[in-house]
């Protein structure tokens, strides 16, 4: 698969404040990442200067093997929804799809009009007088209808109750099967969107701290419950993530791959064992970083 992102020593400065470091990063071709980071830790930032809505202090960006920066054909291929307010607020909602159908090369104005109808949203009021999730379904329609090849949701779902979210959420799965793109999610609603990621993007204080397919991390993430006295001798060799007690028994995160042996002596000496959530995990491997 052709590589649809690839940032090299990327950096932005907010006066002596470096927002995202150094970073390198390679993103393939039509495939779903989250992205995740507790607040502050570059998400935004990071995918702002994807966008090139913002001018990077150092380093180089390409968006299908082309400098993003001041490249209208790059640019074109790219659909930034942010929370930030949309620049046409004084105008109706019509207005502003109209400005994106032009801005996007391959808008789907069909598919934009299924969408209007399917979240019941009412294109002759003005932006600005819309309500917080209302405003968050304008920009969900923009990023779906526009096919970009290269679709960035920073926190998308703002405002939305939880069954407004679902129907994003399987809007978007459902249009990304039938036309494959590269598509960015950055979302606090770790575990409501967590079978939608093929891979996942960590970030913590400007840096990505990891990068890989959701299967293979999740498959190395366990809960392991019993005596700690037990349990400890029995994983050296992984890393522990977490622990929390609850009288004589101990609940034991652990981060690592375990060979069937491994695993048989943990039940063998009555060692529960239980799967992590993504939602768990991002949490503990943030906390030891900013504690």
């Amino acid at each position: 698969m052709a590589d649809a992102i690839k940032c090299e020593n990327l950096s932005k400065f907010y006066g002596k404040l470096e927002a995202v470091k150094n970073i390198n990063l390679t993103l393939e071709g039509d495939k779903i990442y989250g992205l995740l980071g507790r607040n502050g830790a570059g998400k935004s930032t990071l995918t702002n200067l994807i966008a090139a809505q913002i001018i990077r202090d150092s380093g180089h960006i390409n968006i299908f093997g082309e400098e993003v920066f001041e490249n209208t054909k790059a640019l074109e291929n790219i659909c930034l929804v942010k929370e930030k307010e949309i620049p046409l607020e004084d105008d109706k909602v019509k207005r502003i799809f109209k400005f994106a159908s032009i801005l996007y090369k391959n808008w789907d104005e069909e598919y934009k009009e299924f969408l209007v109808k399917e979240f019941n949203l009412d294109t002759n009021k003005k932006y600005k007088n819309l309500s917080r999730g209302t405003k968050s379904i304008v920009g969900v329609i923009i990023g779906l209808a526009s096919r970009a090849k290269i679709t960035i949701f920073d926190e998308p779902s703002l405002g939305l109750d939880a069954a407004v979210r679902e129907k994003f959420y399987n809007l978007l799965l459902q249009d990304y099967e039938e036309h494959k793109r590269t598509i960015i999610l950055s979302t606090h609603l770790i575990d409501e969107v967590s079978n939608l990621f093929e891979e996942i993007i960590v970030m913590n204080k400007g840096e990505i701290i990891l990068k890989e397919e959701i299967d293979t991390l999740l498959d190395k993430a366990h809960f392991l419950s019993g005596r700690e006295e037990i349990i400890l001798p029995l994983i050296k060799n992984k890393n522990i993530i977490h622990k929390e007690f609850f009288g004589a028994t101990s609940i034991i995160g652990v981060l690592g791959k375990f060979e069937e042996g491994e695993l048989k002596l943990l039940k063998d000496n009555n060692i529960d064992i239980s799967p992590m959530s993504l939602q768990k995990l991002f949490i503990y491997i943030t906390e030891g970083l900013n504690s």
